[in-house]
């Protein structure tokens, strides 16, 4: 029993050890990533799902929606795996835009797609640095259809904003077949039946059905409030 014990207790200084000289790697991240992203200029954050092929519907709204953006004068960061953050990537690069490309270190989904440019892609192995820079540099969220890790970039974003930590900014769910019934249900039981949000988290996300409509938003939120895209 003694034995086992020191055994635990060496194996959690190990723990602790390595812990502290993680906070050095992630120090470097940050440091990389601010350096980076500080240089790209007004960019929206396009996201979606990295597993959407090509002929999908979805895709090509991505990529038209990308595309769009840079007519406007703005860049497209993305995930920078494949499905949705390629055709964001896809839809700057066919735009003459600036196209921007987060990749996370995944065992399985996730590698840099052909549609970065080559001085902004940036590889992270934390996800939390990397959900930073996506709201810190960003003029805007457009969330197409996606799994867990679109979800969680979405409530992330739709927290900050909520709770006054960041500025805030138009989120834009594009696709309403594939929203709408989340966004009923945020609204009949999040708001109406548990009173868990208040009305006005409501206007704080859109739904559009088009490019049109995402990009138009995304204007229209700057000159209602007489703002300026942050660079």
């Amino acid at each position: 029993m003694i034995k086992k014990q020191e055994h635990l207790n060496k194996d959690w200084n190990e723990i602790k050890t390595n812990d502290s000289w993680a906070i050095f790697k992630i120090m470097a991240e940050f440091v990389n990533g601010y350096e980076k992203m500080s240089k790209i200029g007004p960019c929206v954050s396009v996201f979606g799902s990295a597993r959407t092929k090509e002929d999908n519907e979805y895709y090509k709204l991505a990529e038209e929606v990308a595309f769009q953006l840079t007519l406007n004068g703005y860049g497209v960061i993305t995930g920078g795996g494949p499905g949705i953050m390629e055709a964001g990537n896809r839809g700057a690069r066919r735009g003459a835009g600036i196209s921007v490309g987060l990749n996370i270190d995944l065992p399985f989904e996730q590698s840099s797609n052909a549609y970065i440019d080559h001085d902004k892609s940036i590889d992270f192995d934390y996800f939390f640095v990397r959900k930073v820079m996506f709201v810190k540099y960003a003029q805007g969220f457009i969330a197409l259809p996606g799994g867990f890790g679109t979800l969680d970039e979405l409530f992330e974003a739709l927290t900050l904003i909520q709770t006054k930590k960041i500025g805030r900014f138009p989120i834009i769910l594009l696709g309403r077949a594939y929203w709408e019934k989340l966004v009923d249900w945020i609204k009949e039981t999040m708001l109406e039946e548990q009173a868990n949000i208040s009305p006005d988290d409501m206007d704080l996300f859109k739904i559009v059905d088009t490019p049109e409509e995402a990009v138009a938003e995304i204007n229209d939120f700057y000159q209602k409030y007489m703002l300026k895209p942050n660079f």
